[in-house]
């Protein structure tokens, strides 16, 4: 028989000290995407059924840019986060690193991609 007491046995096992940080970075992406995700929607709208022409000089506006590429950014990284969390509680091992590695590659991607597609369109 051992004797141990609850705090040793809970060693390791407990919290990792970083689900507040989490929690806040969620709740700060959360908050700033309720803003974000209309304002996208009535730009984006807007920009709906005009020529290329049109559309380029629409988001040469520095305001139109912006918004946009913010509200690519943290959409993205937001999404990211949520999937992290899901591959962290479901997925173990070896196939969970490696997972979260590829979440983090493709979501880096896209933005990147996102970003040099709306330059491309603003210059």
């Amino acid at each position: 028989m051992k004797y141990v007491t609850d705090r040793k046995r809970a060693t390791g096992l407990g919290s990792s000290s970083e689900g507040t940080h989490h929690h806040w970075k969620m709740m700060v992406s959360s908050l700033s995407l309720v803003v974000l995700v209309p304002l996208f929607v009535f730009v984006f709208g807007s920009a709906l059924g005009r020529s290329y022409a049109d559309v380029q000089s629409f988001i040469a506006n520095p305001f139109v840019a912006l918004s946009l590429g913010i509200a690519l950014t943290v959409g993205l990284l937001h999404i990211k986060m949520e999937i992290d969390e899901a591959v962290e509680d479901y997925v173990h091992g070896l196939t969970g690193k490696l997972t979260l590695i590829a979440v983090g590659a493709a979501t880096w991607v896209l933005i990147a991609a996102g970003l040099l597609a709306l330059l491309k369109l603003a210059l």
